[in-house]
């Protein structure tokens, strides 16, 4: 596990890494601004139609007080989307990472795995439902953790414990479905879901990291396709005393 973060690490500074990188946290910071956009302007309209309506209705509060409150929740609606941008960067990355996976994970197979079969790419929709399926869980994940947050940090543990579960499950099924058909990749998945839960933690401590983060479509798909080859590696290992 520690292996396969290294060598992933270490390729992240390579040439073909970075041309992926600057594509990856393009498309991330597009999604993050269009997204906090469109949350700013719906809160902004919510919190002026609350507050025409409490005016039209509460006749005893002066005008330019109502007009201050409004000023007040659309600056707490911006704090609080710059806040949930960043909890919301697991769903993000998970998204972004369906686009370049292939792209990745092939350079991962070329530098490290030359002698091996080629994985092949992922049918684009398939990519898409696994990133998008993770993308909305982890945003149930942060809603429901968000109350508990103020519980000695009780929300903080279970969103770094569904990320590390979310992520590393993602990024795995996306590296063995390269070589394996779905349902035979969550097969192997489930066979080594401690081993692939560990390396999920890694990853949800890579996302956790600001700025840093928007890398972690790299890392992760770089991390799990080592994982992958270990894994099938040991695989093979305990298949071929049993036929001796």
């Amino acid at each position: 596990m520690f292996e396969s973060a290294t060598k992933a690490l270490i390729q992240m500074a390579s040439s073909p890494f970075r041309r992926v990188l600057l594509k990856a946290i393009g498309l991330a910071l597009v999604m993050i601004v269009l997204f906090g956009i469109g949350l700013h302007r719906l809160f902004t309209w919510m919190a002026a139609s609350g507050t025409n309506w409490a005016e039209a209705n509460v006749g005893m509060v002066p005008h330019t007080a109502w007009g201050i409150l409004v000023w007040i929740l659309s600056v707490a609606a911006t704090l609080g989307i710059v806040t949930g941008a960043v909890f919301l960067m697991p769903a993000v990355t998970a998204f972004v990472g369906t686009f370049f996976v292939d792209e990745i994970a092939g350079e991962v197979e070329r530098t490290h795995y030359p002698a091996e079969p080629p994985g092949r790419d992922l049918p684009l929709f398939r990519a898409l439902y696994e990133g998008v399926k993770t993308a909305l869980l982890a945003i149930v994940v942060y809603l429901c953790a968000m109350p508990l947050l103020f519980f000695a940090g009780l929300g903080l543990v279970m969103m770094f414990l569904a990320t590390a579960y979310l992520l590393g499950r993602e990024y795995f099924l996306l590296a063995a479905m390269r070589f394996h058909p779905p349902d035979e990749a969550k097969a192997l998945r489930r066979a080594h879901r401690t081993s692939i839960f560990l390396s999920g933690m890694m990853i949800a401590a890579f996302v956790s990291i600001p700025i840093v983060n928007l890398a972690t479509p790299l890392f992760a798909t770089a991390m799990m396709v080592h994982m992958h080859k270990r894994l099938m590696g040991r695989r093979i290992e305990l298949i071929e005393p049993k036929r001796a």
